[in-house]
């Protein structure tokens, strides 16, 4: 192998307009003690020699979300494979259960969570939640909200904190509760 020569770099020298925006910036700072100023003259006449400053003296920057790294959207949501969810209308075994009746909404939302983490670091595959089909309407009091959980739980399995566990969801087959639980499809986990 034979080395090319190393030729010196050649220094760029700025433009006109890099020169004029250099000195309004260095207008805007005060020297370290010991170091002078830029002598006003001096200043003026590499003005002069510059061409018209642009009507935007700072260089158009990309935008700062273009800049930043992105950070990946959460993974979309998907509905169970047809032949799993066949298998498991026509009585198929789920890896898990987990039973909501009767907690309240930040205990239930808690329980959740860590339930999904734990069968997901189990390796489960599906796991079934029993949100209850909530309150007849005659059995709830006035100003009372009917069947929370089972408004909130799909909600709560779409949230952001949840997709890298939950693939997706389905409303479970009468032979699991009906409207009252969900299928709950689990990632591998990594």
């Amino acid at each position: 192998m034979t080395e090319s020569p190393k030729r010196p770099r050649r220094k760029r020298g700025l433009t006109s307009e890099e020169k004029v925006l250099w000195k309004a910036v260095a207008k805007t700072v005060s020297p370290l003690p010991g170091r002078a100023r830029l002598e006003e003259s001096e200043a003026a006449e590499d003005v002069r020699e510059a061409a018209p400053p642009p009507s935007d003296p700072l260089p158009k920057l990309r935008k700062p979300s273009s800049l930043a790294a992105k950070a990946p959207a959460p993974p979309p949501l998907a509905p169970l494979e047809p032949k799993l969810a066949r298998t498991l209308r026509r009585g198929g075994e789920v890896d898990g259960r987990l039973d909501l009746h009767g907690y309240r909404q930040d205990e239930a939302h808690s329980r959740l969570i860590r339930f999904l983490q734990e069968h997901q670091s189990r390796g489960s595959r599906v796991v079934l939640v029993i949100t209850g089909k909530g309150r007849r309407e005659a059995d709830v009091p006035m100003f009372e909200e009917r069947g929370v959980l089972k408004r909130l739980v799909p909600v709560w399995l779409a949230e952001p904190v949840l997709r890298n566990i939950v693939i997706g969801f389905s409303e479970a087959s009468q032979a699991h509760g009906g409207a009252g639980a969900l299928y709950v499809r689990l990632r591998r986990s990594r």
